[in-house]
């Protein structure tokens, strides 16, 4: 559910303890444009259009005029990083027409900075191309590279940036060019640098020049191309390059460069222009100087960085071989060499040839080499050094002082620095801030902002390469902060382009820029922001932090560089006010004494390096709100407060002030000022305008100090539209807050939330906007197209005033942040916080998207579950409730605890839940299905004063542990999982003896799973590893914080710690391997409750004041093939781990050549046949090798010699199989340990691991509380009433689940657990129902005469269910039962004998089985899931799987009945690290092409089971490929596919590093509407089918680029169907807020109407006016009802909204049509029925008689009944989920609505074996006039026919289980009802046999008849059926 802002502070669920506000694509704001400043009305009655679309925005209303209403979306922002920011401005950091400015220290280019990465050349947006210039995938670069080719460098170029006025403002030291020079050509590069002095110099090097040339602003370099070969290569002779140049690594020192040529100093880099004929791979610049070919490892072994030298990040690194070195494939170029003193001639590669006066040093164990060349001519010129071996590296110790170090800044913009010695701040280490500043701040008492100590009295200046530590330098960098205010809410300014917002969070000021939502941040306050001020012309901002140092900050916005640092003198500062120039400053506030003092600064020499001085002070007994400078004059001020407007002026060095004449209006609270902005007076006759809490608005005589006019905002009244004069008007006025002037228009923000806009002479309001909280402040744009809006609540946006939209720019909690979640794939994050409020975000556009409390409740905790979109919280009442944010629904709720939830977690696997309150009760709850079970309740374990938060409770990484501190403080208890069963228990109290105080534990966690150790810290400031076995303690850490440790995580790969103590961060090499071991980083003006890293480990997120998130830079680390335990006796592990001729390159980086072929064979499982009715599991490789040593063993062990990788299933006469490894003639076992042997009869267990894998290409069925019926009525044959016609809907949720057949035409998709086959050409459908579950998937034979699906267990039965259906007829041929929960995957073999089938996760099964007599022919279990399965299209005997980390190819082998299977598992490439091998198709002969979770397409050559290549072919998971001859199609889950040509994979295969070209192109992309899950193509992939999440069926047709929906359905649940009066159309309404016309003879979508972030309950058509024929097209209504309490009318025949109306509160349930459509009735959530008229759109009645229960139904009947003793020609019904009927006599006309009887159903004390009551539901009965039916939940299951002419129940019709739908027919005594056991009935009245069908998957929730009776239309979930009655 979600709801508008406007009415979150006024909503309560009646009825219920918990609510849910969502908040999805942004907020839900206001605007209407009323007449009249006195008594503001609104207007009534609302008509216009809305715009609907699927695009994700904001959705807001704009009331427009006299009543006209109109639904806007606009986008959202999408967060980009700070350096998206430089790059669209030019290179300027800051924004606007202010010109370039380079930053002193750009320490957001640090480490260092991928230029293509950072400016996106891929977009073209930033950059420029001419000529032929593409990008292309490099499969030896294994990424994209660049070619520019052509003839002339002015016409083929790429260039950055794109204008050449622009800068790219890149201050690094070292430029890394990684290209390659195309061979016989010559290329050209232009480097444009800036020195110093603003001179721009051009640096040229081309293998095109002949010699060096230099002036004052060109250098020209000759560059002379390597070879791989040296001695093809002209030595020191520039010239074409050589037919095999190498790629190259150019380092270009450019400072030295500078320095040596033309004695300059170097200040950035400018623009980069590559120019024709090479290869580009990458930019990027740092101030570290990059070692390739050495790891990290190697580098602190070498102590490499004492020098600064670091090893090649991995995004420049050039991919090197197994077994290859680095420089004997790739040239290294430095130029110029380290220490060169001479000038050299060009830039080349070095040759062994000693010149004199150069020096190199020697690696040890190599001769001595020669980096430079010198021509004899030219001795001048710079040496260039090439250096073709890694350097060996004199040992150098760190540079130790006793100074202050330099603070580093840890932010992406490139801000301005303060330097550090404050030991109140942080006392251990070198501290990340806001950077650092070179030259003393100009303070008098010496006092400094920002500190670091280094303890012990020295200090390690934080220099990279000088010191040995955490690797990068920062390690961690600011990228987005979410949140607002802090000190107050009513700071936040506009640039002066209107480009850009700044406002404060916190400690933090944030610039945010509109167009792009990229933020700059402003560090270096250590207290909260209370006050901003920008001059006039943006360059200069001003910034003063609350406390009691209030401490001013003055700042280069461009550059955010702080230019000073001044005392303000004011302890609680309430306004900050710059005057026009910037060079007067002028601050309010209160004193030490706490009285109002003005204080007024002269800021004129700052920009020049100057500091702040006092310009005058002055304290005052008045009250003061606001204070402002005005901008005619810097001397001069004026203030309002309580009881006066006073004017101030600054003379001869004193302050002085007058009073204004108030006049009547002396008494009033003044809170805000403005100037009048119009440019025809002079400044001094200009008004001025102070408005007040009493909603008075003063125009003040600037120039005779006195009111020229008043005006006040009074509350809207019934009556009057005249303004309302100040001191006239009775009762209170709307409290003013802020005012803001502009030329044209004046705003204002109030106490009742609206902004408004006035005309200047306040005669109209032209425009307002309402929010959920009183308005802040407003502030209009400079250029007066936005006005600024902030909120009490925390709320920051704006209005754009020409497209009348509001924009919601961040959010914020109103208290600190406790504690966070994030979602599993980091795409969400649910916080915690002291406002008693959960809400989650987005962390990728920093919205807001469900805001969630309970009405007499506090939140306390909150998890994620890392799988499922589902959110456990837990409250200070001890509930624990789980919530769906699919459907923002409550899931559960679990009343174990009776105090406030302190701990909530889940295991990394998912399966198991974990709570704990203040009482100490520990809960264990389990995971089955989605619904939680409650396990074990423990009492007094856990400590009460251990905290809370979402780590109270820790889990290890297996899922195995659980740890917290408890039962006391001073203990920590490790508890096992899955039992709650204690396992150890240490007292930390005792751990040290030598301490005086007994420590206690603060928080715990689990270390890496292998190493079984626990962190725990302590109260005492340390942090105590412990072995989690035996509690022995391994090491400590101390100290850590100056207080107490309060939130600790660990990095997945146990390298790195994070730590939060007070406001700070640290993070921390876990080993503690350095002298120094951690870095620190500050930002947070509270203490920091939670910090962790995101899922993914790229990022790291802390909270306290707001919610921070931070880019972790360390390199990822070298990730290795999962481990694959296998189970104790069940599976079959395929592995090769004792072969000593295991192919090098099955587990190696794919290699550039083909590999040779082995003298043995590749190792292989030999599997032989198995009886269908007896097959076993396979037992583990452990039971085998024990059993194979057995001296009596009754089997013989064939083949010893061979390798024991080899393992053969054999059967010998009755006796059990079992699994025998060829093992050698040595054992590791003794003889005399028993062995394992199997039991006969005993069925093995399954494989523990049943974690569902991180792939979307896994089959997970959609959850169901239904269940299959206990019995079934079928009709008998010939007898049917009902007869299925059409099926509307396609199911997203299946894999695979669609077929084509491009030869014969055959097309088949499920839906639910039909199958609808549809004939393409004429749109008909036959269907197939054999299937009592969802349908998983379907394949197809390769003769199209079989088709295969496969679905969950059917009735009862313990396996899954697979269908063999005859594609001529339809009929099922055969039924097979094997797997035991999900079938994952089928195949048919290429010759059709044989189908492959695989199971899902938790099956972990491949069965084989034989299409002749469809029997089991063999079976295997996996030890790792399977994702897809195919066979080889060119024989019969192969097919491969994918799975985690591995291809298992398989080949078949027959020999007469027996079949056995060779297997190989070929792991993915080390390259790719942890992943999920997650589809694969195959290709040309010999090839296989496989898709990964990650995007990467690995190509496998099937003759030797390895991969020779890979390259990245999308952002996510590809999880569809198809191949057809030198085509491939990929799709993937960001909704795109896309078509590559690999023509040149097979020469690559074959030729390896001779191959002409080793690149796939991509050659088209569509984008679809979801993820894609299926596809079918012809043969040539230009024509095909795509199936996507969505729920869509698209036809796709590369050739015209073209694609069409072919079928179309609801994604989520259908809440209401109906026909159209003449039946030839039917409308579906569901979760998604869209409201869908179907034409019935089609089944095609017509038109739909969509509503973003609302939910449509319930709908109605329009019924036909009386007495016309045909039913006029134009009167085609739809009414709908959403979960806002809106209700919508659309026209049919116009597509448009026509009206729009808000009758209810709550959400809507129910709603329909009066008989003759001239009125609409409606009912909420809350019980209320609403009779509203479409002509007017007035509401006319509101009756509450249902108040406190839903309504279910409503209904209304034209039939008159005279007798009943009522007026009115209409009857209509009500009914609530109580059981309550209600039933009325209306006449619209007359204004008449009587009740006529109110009827009241009984039920039983509590529902038994119902999981939820089934609803109420009443209709009148058609063929029985004064009868109507009621069905629900009661004594007995029963419909009951009540009378309303006798009060009495006729009779009752007895029913085998509550209904959940019900329609009667109007033509024939028929009744359809629906049922919770996926049965629709169809029952004659009064008596006769019940008919059951089938044909869905879930609960028939909804059935009804068309009006004629011919038709039905029944919904499961998203599965709409339509029902045709035979003989009607």
């Amino acid at each position: 559910m979600s709801l508008g802002l406007e009415e979150l502070r006024a909503w309560r669920f009646q009825g219920h303890s918990w609510g849910w506000r969502g908040l999805e694509e942004g907020s839900k704001v206001t605007l209407s444009r009323t007449l009249g400043l006195g008594g503001v009305t609104r207007a009534g009655g609302n008509s216009g259009k809305e715009i609907m679309g699927a695009s994700p925005g904001l959705h807001h209303e704009v009331h427009t005029g006299a009543g006209e209403t109109q639904d806007v979306q606009t986008v959202g922002w999408m967060l980009m990083g700070p350096r998206g920011i430089q790059g669209a401005m030019g290179g300027c950091p800051g924004w606007g027409s202010i010109p370039p400015m380079i930053p002193v220290l750009a320490a957001w280019q640090r480490p260092y900075l991928n230029i293509f990465k950072h400016f996106r050349v891929e977009e073209w947006k930033r950059s420029a191309k001419e000529g032929d210039v593409a990008a292309l995938t490099d499969t030896r670069m294994k990424g994209t590279i660049y070619r520019i080719r052509g003839s002339n460098p002015a016409s083929s170029y790429l260039q950055l940036p794109r204008a050449g006025t622009q800068s790219l403002g890149l201050t690094g030291r070292y430029l890394y060019v990684l290209f390659r020079p195309l061979p016989h050509k010559h290329f050209l590069v232009h480097l444009d640098v800036a020195t110093e002095e603003n001179q721009v110099v051009r640096i040229s090097f081309s293998n095109l020049f002949k010699e060096f040339k230099s002036t004052a602003t060109w250098l020209q370099f000759p560059f002379v191309c390597g070879a791989a070969s040296e001695g093809t290569a002209r030595r020191g002779v520039p010239g074409a390059a050589p037919a095999d140049v190498r790629w190259t690594c150019l380092v270009l020192d450019l400072p030295s460069i500078l320095a040596l040529y033309l004695s300059r100093r170097y200040s950035h880099l400018r623009g980069v222009k590559l120019c024709c004929s090479l290869l580009v791979k990458n930019l990027c610049t740092s101030d570290l100087l990059f070692e390739p070919g050495v790891t990290f490892a190697k580098a602190r072994l070498g102590d490499l960085s004492c020098r600064g030298v670091a090893p090649m990040p991995r995004e420049l690194a050039f991919p090197v071989p197994k077994g290859e070195k680095w420089h004997d494939l790739y040239d290294y170029i430095r130029f110029p060499s380290e220490g060169a003193k001479l000038l050299h001639n060009s830039i080349q590669k070095s040759f062994p040839h000693p010149v004199a006066g150069d020096q190199v040093l020697e690696e040890p164990g190599r001769p001595l080499t020669q980096p430079v060349t010198l021509s004899r001519a030219v001795c001048d010129l710079s040496p260039i050094q090439q250096r073709s071996s890694p350097k060996a590296v004199p040992h150098r110790c760190p540079a130790i002082t006793k100074s202050i170090p330099e603070v580093h800044l840890a932010v992406p913009g490139p801000l301005g620095a303060v330097p550090a010695g404050d030991p109140m701040l942080e006392e251990k280490q070198r501290l990340h801030s806001a950077g650092d500043t070179r030259q003393p701040l100009p303070l008098s008492d010496g006092g400094i902002h920002v500190y670091a100590h280094q303890r012990r009295g020295l200090t390690t200046r934080a220099v990279p390469g000088l010191e040995e530590g955490l690797v990068p330098d920062p390690i961690l960098k600011l990228r987005t902060i979410i949140g607002f205010g802090g000190c107050s809410t009513k700071w936040a300014l506009w640039t002066q382009d209107s480009t850009a917002v700044v406002y404060p969070c916190h400690a933090v000021i944030v610039a945010l820029l509109l167009k792009t939502g990229e933020q700059r941040f402003f560090l270096g306050h250590t207290d909260k922001v209370a006050a901003l001020a920008f001059s006039g012309s943006s360059a200069v901002l001003a910034s003063a932090q609350a406390g009691p140092r209030s401490l001013g900050r003055l700042w280069d916005f461009p550059t955010g560089a702080c230019l000073c640092l001044f005392k303000t003198y004011l302890q609680s500062l309430v306004s900050l006010s710059f005057s026009h120039s910037g060079a007067v400053l002028c601050g309010v506030g209160k004193d030490v004494h706490s009285k109002t003092m003005v204080v007024v600064w002269n800021t004129a020499q700052v920009t020049c390096g100057g500091g702040v001085t006092v310009l005058a002070k002055a304290h005052t007994d008045v009250d003061i709100q606001a204070m402002k400078i005005a901008f005619f004059d810097d001397t001069r001020m004026v203030s309002c407060g309580r009881d006066n407007v006073r004017l101030w002026r600054v003379r001869s060095g004193a302050l002085r002030s007058c009073p204004v004449n108030l006049g009547e209006y002396h008494s009033l609270e003044f809170t805000d000022l403005a100037f009048e902005a119009g440019p025809e007076q002079a400044p001094e006759d200009r008004a001025l305008f102070v408005c007040s809490r009493s909603g008075h608005v003063l125009e003040v005589d600037y120039k005779n100090i006195c009111v020229r006019s008043a005006r006040r905002l009074l509350p809207a009244q019934p009556q009057g539209d005249g303004q309302e004069q100040a001191g006239s008007s009775s009762g209170p006025g709307i409290a003013i807050n802020s005012i803001s002037m502009s030329l044209t228009f004046c705003a204002t923000g109030s106490e009742d939330g609206y902004m408004r806009l006035w005309l200047l002479d306040f005669s109209a309001a032209v425009l307002e906007a309402e929010h959920e909280a009183s308005v802040s402040s407003v502030c209009i744009s400079p250029d007066s197209h936005k006005v600024l809006s902030t909120t009490a609540a925390g709320t920051l946006g704006y209005l754009d005033v020409q497209a009348r939209d509001y924009n919601t720019l961040m959010r914020s909690h109103e208290g600190s942040v406790l504690g966070f979640s994030v979602e599993g794939k980091w795409k969400q994050i649910a916080t915690v916080s002291q406002d008693n409020t959960i809400r989650v975000w987005d962390l990728a556009s920093r919205q807001q998207l469900y805001d969630f409390s309970a009405a007499e409740e506090t939140p306390c905790t909150v998890a994620f579950h890392p799988f499922w979109k589902m959110l456990a919280c837990g409250f200070d009442s001890g509930v624990v409730r789980t919530f769906g944010l699919a459907a923002s629904d409550l899931l559960l709720e679990h009343k174990q605890h009776r105090t406030a939830v302190t701990g909530l977690t889940f295991s990394p696997d998912g399966n198991l839940m974990f709570s704990s309150c203040l009482q100490g009760t520990l809960a264990l709850y389990r995971l089955v299905a989605r619904k939680i079970q409650v396990l074990r309740v423990l009492g007094n374990v856990v400590a009460r004063d251990a905290g809370s938060g979402v780590d109270t409770l820790v889990v290890s990484g297996d899922s195995r542990l659980l740890a917290f501190v408890g039962p006391s403080k001073y203990v920590v208890t490790v508890m096992e999982a899955c039992s709650l069963d204690e396992l150890l228990r240490v007292d930390i109290s005792i751990l040290d003896l030598h301490s005086t105080i007994l420590d206690s534990a603060v928080k715990v966690c689990f270390g890496p799973v292998p190493q079984g150790e626990l962190l725990v810290s302590t109260s005492s400031n340390k942090i105590l590893v412990l072995d989690a076995k035996t509690g022995r303690l391994v090491r400590e850490v101390s100290p850590v914080h100056k207080l107490s440790c309060s939130s600790l995580a660990l990095s997945e790969d146990g390298q790195y710690l994070l730590t939060a103590g007070d406001k700070v961060i640290k993070v921390w090499d876990y080993r503690m391997r350095f002298n120094i071991n951690f870095q620190v980083f500050v930002g947070h003006s509270e203490p920091v409750h939670q910090v962790a890293f995101t899922p993914n480990q790229e990022h790291v997120i802390s909270v306290g004041d707001a919610i921070f998130l931070w880019d972790f830079l360390a390199s990822p680390p070298v990730k290795s093939s999962p481990a694959r335990a296998c189970s104790p006796a069940s599976t079959l592990v395929l592995r090769s781990d004792s072969s000593s001729e295991t192919p090098k390159d099955v587990s190696e980086t794919p290699r550039q050549t083909v590999p040779l072929p082995l003298l043995s064979s590749p190792p292989c499982l030999d599997i032989s046949s198995v009886h269908p009715a007896a097959f076993q599991s396979i037992s583990s490789e452990s039971d085998r090798e024990e059993e194979a040593d057995l001296p009596d063993s009754s089997r013989k062990v064939a083949n010893e010699h061979k390798d024991a990788s080899v393992i053969v299933v054999e059967s010998d006469g009755n006796e059990e199989p079992v699994v025998r490894p060829k093992v050698r003639q040595e054992s590791s076992r003794s003889p005399e340990k028993p062995a394992n042997k199997p039991r006969n009869g005993a069925k093995t267990p399954k494989s523990q691991c049943s974690i569902r894998p991180d792939s979307y290409r896994h089959f997970t069925p959609r959850f169901k509380a239904s269940v299959l019926p206990q019995s079934f009525l079928s009709p008998p044959v010939g007898s049917e009433v009902l007869k299925l016609k059409a099926v509307i809907g396609y199911n997203g949720n299946g894999r695979g689940n669609m077929v084509w057949n491009p030869d014969t035409g055959f097309f088949a998709y499920s839906c639910g657990c039909v199958i609808v086959v549809e004939d393409l050409h004429s749109g008909s459908q036959s269907h197939w129902l054999g299937h009592a579950e969802e349908i998983s998937t379907l394949t197809l034979s390769h003769h199209a005469q079989v088709l295969a699906s496969a679905s969950g267990q059917k009735h009862g039965d313990s396996h899954c269910q697979i269908c063999i259906w005859s594609t001529q007829d339809g009929a099922c041929t055969a039924e097979l039962f094997h797997h035991e929960t999900q079938v994952q995957a089928m195949a048919f073999s290429c010759d059709d004998r044989f189908l492959v089938t695989i199971g899902d996760y938790s099956d972990q099964t491949m069965a084989l089985w034989s299409t002749h007599t469809y029997e089991l022919m063999l079976s295997t279990r996996i030890s790792e899931p399977l994702h897809d399965v195919a066979f080889s299209p060119f024989s019969h005997q192969d097919l491969a799987c994918v799975g985690r980390g591995a291809v298992t190819f398989w080949v078949l082998e027959q020999q007469g009945a027996a079949v056995r299977l060779k297997v190989h598992r070929a792991p993915a490439p080390d390259v790719l690290g942890l992943v999920e091998l997650t589809s694969l198709c195959y290709g040309a002969d010999a090839l296989l092409y496989s898709g990964t979770n990650s995007g990467q397409i690995c190509v496998w050559d099937t003759e030797t089971n390895s991969c020779f290549m890979t390259w990245e072919a999308d952002e996510g998971e590809i999880g569809v490929l198809l191949c057809q001859h030198h085509r491939l199609l990929s799709g993937s889950n960001t909704k795109r596919i896309r078509l590559w040509s690999v023509a040149t994979v097979q020469e690559l295969r074959l030729k390896g590093p001779n191959a002409r070209s080793g690149s796939v192109l991509l050659e088209h992309e569509i984008t679809l509407d979801g993820t894609v899950v299926s596809a079918a193509f012809d043969d040539s992939l230009e024509m095909g089918i795509v199936g996507t999440t969505a729920g869509t069926l698209w036809y796709i047709n590369w050739v015209e680029s073209t694609s069409i929906r072919l079928i179309s359905g609801h994604k989520n649940k259908v809440t209401e169907v109906c026909f159209s009066p003449d039946e030839s159309h039917c409308a579906t309404c569901g979760e998604d807020g869209s409201v869908r016309i179907w034409a019935l003879g089609s089944t095609e979508l017509v038109v739909q109407f969509q509503v973003l972030n609302q939910s449509c309950q319930c709908l109605a058509w329009k019924p036909r006016p009386v007495g016309v024929w045909p039913y006029p097209g134009e009167s085609q209504h739809v009414v709908a009802g959403y979960s806002d309490g809106t209700v919508r009318v659309f026209s049919v025949s116009r597509t448009e909204m026509e009206l729009k109306m808000h009758p209810h509160a709550a959400a809507l349930t129910a709603v329909t049509y009066s008989t003759d459509g001239e009125m609409i009735l409606s009912g909420g959530k809350d019980g209320t029925v609403a009779v509203s008229s479409p002509r007017t759109g007035m509401t006319i009645h509101v009756l509450a008689d249902h108040k406190g229960s839903p309504i279910t139904v409503l209904q209304c009947t034209r039939k008159q009944y005279h007798d009943l003793g009522v007026e009115g020609g209409e009857l209509w019904l009500a009914t609530s989920s109580d059981r309550r009927v209600s039933v009325w006599a209306s006449d619209w006309l007359r204004d008449k609505c009587e009740l006529l009887d109110w009827l009241s159903f009984p039920a039983p004390a509590g529902p038994e074996g119902l999981d939820s009551l089934p609803p109420s539901l009443a209709a009148f009965c058609p063929w029985e006039h004064g009868v109507l039916v009621y069905v629900g939940f009661g004594l007995q299951k029963e419909a009951l026919f009540y009378s309303l002419r006798k009060k009495q129940v006729l009779r009752k019709m007895s029913l085998a289980a509550f209904a959940t739908s019900l329609s009667l027919s109007p033509a024939a005594p028929f009744m359809a009802l629906g049922f919770g056991d996926r049965l629709l009935r169809l029952q004659p009245c009064p008596a006769g046999d019940p008919q059951d069908y089938t044909g869905h998957d879930d609960t028939v929730h909804l059935c009804r008849f068309a009006p004629s009776g011919r038709c039905l239309l029944t919904a499961s979930h998203s599965a709409v059926l339509v029902w045709e009655l035979t003989g009607s």
